[in-house]
């Protein structure tokens, strides 16, 4: 998920994690991020059968490419890996707050209440769009050391999650966007092919 260039200050819960990795962007970072049109995003990922140490050099390789593209949200397929893992920092220029890994994630349940909130994606550069989702989830997933893990959150990160596990079945956040006019106009603007979008009914 692309950073809004209207975000207010943001407030989430922060996880521990056993990563240690650096932020700054690197010039040529090992897997790069697939754009819209390329086949990878609109594949479903499989679920990770065992956390090891290459998952977790996975993470790692993730990350890089998220931080060097100034994202706070990525999901393996759209570095064309079909597995079931994000990863998420809403606080990338903070370096002492961890990013957050989530493997095998599942929703358990959403809020009744729905929000509308401006959205981007690394694999959408320069697109921004109002998206409506529900405002709160409930989360389950295994950390990066294999570890099960629930999660009740709002806001932003509640956003940030489902953005990115629409990403593990083949679903983008322009398939979400209702206002046919702004989508195409900014689809255009950023050399995107329109056809390429497949809407969600």
């Amino acid at each position: 998920m692309a950073r809004s260039f209207t975000q207010l200050a943001i407030n989430a819960e922060k996880k521990r994690t056993s990563l240690a990795i650096s932020k700054k962007p690197i010039d040529k970072p090992e897997l790069q991020i697939h754009t819209l049109g390329n086949s990878a995003l609109r594949q479903n990922a499989q679920r990770i059968s065992k956390v090891d140490s290459s998952v977790r050099e996975l993470v790692k390789k993730m990350l890089h490419s998220m931080y060097s593209a100034k994202g706070i949200g990525l999901a393996a397929p759209q570095i064309g890996i079909q597995q079931q893992l994000l990863v998420i920092d809403l606080d990338i220029e903070d370096s002492t707050s961890p990013p957050m890994v989530f493997i095998n994630p599942e929703i358990t349940d959403f809020s009744a209440s729905i929000d509308t909130y401006e959205e981007g994606c690394l694999s959408i550069p320069g697109v921004y769009l109002n998206v409506i989702r529900p405002s709160s989830i409930k989360v389950n997933y295994r950390d990066e050391m294999g570890r099960p893990k629930k999660l009740n959150t709002d806001g932003l990160l509640s956003r940030c999650i489902q953005h990115e596990m629409d990403h593990l079945n083949g679903v983008l956040f322009v398939d979400r966007v209702t206002n046919s006019q702004d989508l195409k106009q900014e689809l255009k603007e950023n050399g995107f092919n329109e056809k390429d979008v497949l809407a969600i009914t």
